[in-house]
């Protein structure tokens, strides 16, 4: 994943992790030791050039949903196109002032933009000007492997030659224009995983919902 401007904010390196046939697993943290949801993280090889292989662009549908952008993170290859529906019964004006890629749709329940192709790398962040509580994260990345954390904070990239990878996580929750970042020495025997620790802000999910609740 190409900077795209973050800062960097973590640079230790971990212990050695190998990575056999069963596959490498970098498990992301919050501060306080618990996993975190839906980090993207890149794995990419120490000084290559190496990018991900080429391949048929894919198109990925992002649902709106019980005012909810459903999923809440994707990920892309540059090429890929991204297709937003509506499945509510209200109207959604779907939004992005992201220098990656700017757009508006305003869908009808129902409705269905034209695909978008995103062919920038970096990360857009999409909102509804109608419903300001609705997110999603649209990260597009080049790098040769990249995976997302699930609700264990695993994020699995199957079996990874030895060698010194650099590691990249990214999360909404960061503090704008960061990305942690470390090396991972990677060998040939049994694997284990490796963590990495995140400084995360609050979610403005929960707070929504708890100012939604007052009311």
């Amino acid at each position: 994943m190409r900077k795209q401007g973050w800062i960097l904010v973590l640079g230790a390196l971990l212990a050695a992790a190998p990575a056999g046939a069963s596959g490498l697993v970098v498990r992301i943290t919050d501060g306080k030791g618990h996993p975190v949801t839906d980090a993207v993280v890149t794995l990419v090889p120490r000084g290559t050039q190496a990018a991900a292989p080429r391949r048929t662009p894919a198109v990925h549908v992002i649902d709106q949903k019980n005012l909810m952008f459903m999923p809440y993170i994707e990920v892309f290859r540059p090429g890929d196109a991204v297709v937003f529906r509506n499945s509510d019964r209200t109207r959604h004006h779907v939004y992005s002032f992201s220098p990656v890629k700017a757009f508006e749709f305003v869908l009808a329940p129902g409705q269905s933009s034209p695909p978008l192709t995103l062919d920038a790398t970096g990360v857009v962040a999409v909102g509804c000007n109608i419903h300001d509580q609705m997110a999603a994260y649209l990260v597009v990345t080049d790098a040769v492997s990249v995976a997302r954390t699930g609700t264990d904070g695993n994020a699995s990239f199957g079996a990874v030659a030895p060698g010194t990878y650099d590691v990249r996580a990214w999360h909404p929750r960061l503090r704008p224009g960061r990305v942690a970042a470390t090396t991972l020495a990677v060998g040939s025997s049994a694997p284990a995983p490796a963590t990495l620790a995140l400084s995360l802000l609050p979610d403005p999910r929960q707070q929504m919902d708890r100012e939604l609740m007052q009311y």
